[in-house]
């Protein structure tokens, strides 16, 4: 498998998984600002060498590597705008000698060597066609701008007649390129896998090309000139972008709750230092009973009190009496025992505050609340 075959199905491989792994997020349209790069393969078009005489030959180029970098601003509308630095390079292949012309470097003992590079700094327009519910974007654009174009110790060398052409120089001119992707959107609101073609050509650079003759010592310069060249380039690469101020999902609502059962309470009265139950109180427990059966209550708190006449010892021994009296009735009434909880305050708990030995009927009580 040739170089060139190889870099185009890695970079495919690479995406297939990578894509497939991603969680589909809604498309959105870029707005503000955002940074986005990408690295894949690059693959140079034949080169027509020309000089002053015209056209002498090609050069082939291997497969080899680009890379981008931007700063861009979305408008919200699907349009961006961009600058965005770049970088390419590939290896000489071969070259060949134009038909009709004297071919000491067309032979099949000639060595190539040597590499050429682009440095490109661009002004893009891009496109978005945020398609609604859809996490892939298809996107376009076009740039211009300027690129720095390096031979870097290109080398012709014919083992037959001796001689080398070799050029090391560098040359910029102005650029242009056109663009083709797609974007994934990922989970991550504002972050979007991307995958793309780029077309990137600019005006014919010019280098310094040299021949020596190996043969004579010291190898001099026997003819020197400028030589013209294309610059084609075609690149397919994968990437990441990542805008600043992308729109986050709304937070989830909180699910309603079910309203809280209020405690209900019922109040049981007494005469004073009596701990049986009167008509009335007999009647207050009966509705707090049918009451606990409404509302399917689980617990119920049964409290007594007493009020300050009497000693606090009297009177803690006469609210347990109370709220124990309170219980049974309940009981009476269909209450199961095991949901009553029975508590006695004697004085410590009064519902009207009174000064030691006062008789307060409110404070002779007994609390049943119902959970």
């Amino acid at each position: 498998m040739s170089l060139r075959k190889a870099l185009l199905t890695a970079t495919i491989g690479a995406a297939l998984p990578l894509a497939a792994a991603t969680v589909p997020a809604q498309a959105q349209p870029v707005t503000g600002l955002y940074i986005a790069g990408g690295v894949g393969a690059n693959l140079r078009q034949s080169t027509d060498v020309d000089t002053g005489i015209g056209t002498v030959g090609t050069a082939d180029w291997q497969a080899g590597v680009a890379g981008v970098l931007s700063l861009g601003w979305g408008f919200g509308n699907g349009l961006r705008a961009e600058i965005e630095g770049g970088y390419r390079w590939n290896h000489l292949d071969k070259a060949g000698i134009a038909p009709g012309l004297a071919a000491p470097f067309s032979g099949a003992l000639v060595q190539y060597r040597g590499s050429q590079r682009t440095v490109s700094v661009m002004a893009n327009v891009l496109y978005d066609f945020a398609f609604l519910n859809s996490p892939v974007t298809p996107y376009v654009g076009a740039g211009v701008g300027w690129a720095w174009i390096d031979n870097h110790k290109l080398r012709a060398t014919s083992n037959v007649f001796g001689l080398r052409f070799e050029s090391d120089d560098w040359d910029n001119r102005f650029a242009y390129q056109a663009i083709a992707g797609l974007a994934f959107n990922l989970p991550v609101p504002g972050l979007a896998v991307t995958a793309e073609y780029r077309f990137m050509g600019t005006l014919s650079p010019e280098h310094t090309g040299r021949v020596r003759n190996l043969a004579l010592p010291g190898a001099p310069v026997v003819a020197s000139g400028k030589v013209e060249t294309d610059n084609f380039n075609h690149s397919i690469m994968l990437g990441v972008r990542y805008a600043f101020n992308a729109p986050r999902p709304p937070a989830p609502q909180p699910q309603p709750q079910p309203p809280a059962v209020q405690a209900r309470t019922f109040l049981v009265f007494f005469d004073w230092d009596r701990a049986d139950l009167t008509a009335r109180a007999r009647q207050i427990v009966a509705e707090a009973a049918q009451a606990s059966r409404s509302q399917q209550t689980t617990r119920i708190d049964v409290a007594g009190h007493a009020d300050r006449s009497g000693s606090a010892q009297y009177n803690q021994r006469l609210s347990q009496r109370r709220a124990d009296n309170v219980a049974a009735e309940l009981v009476r009434n269909g209450v199961p025992r095991e949901a009553i909880v029975v508590t006695a305050y004697g004085e410590t708990r009064p519902l009207v505050p009174t000064a030691d030995g006062v008789r307060e009927p409110q404070n002779r009580r007994v609390e049943i609340v119902l959970h």
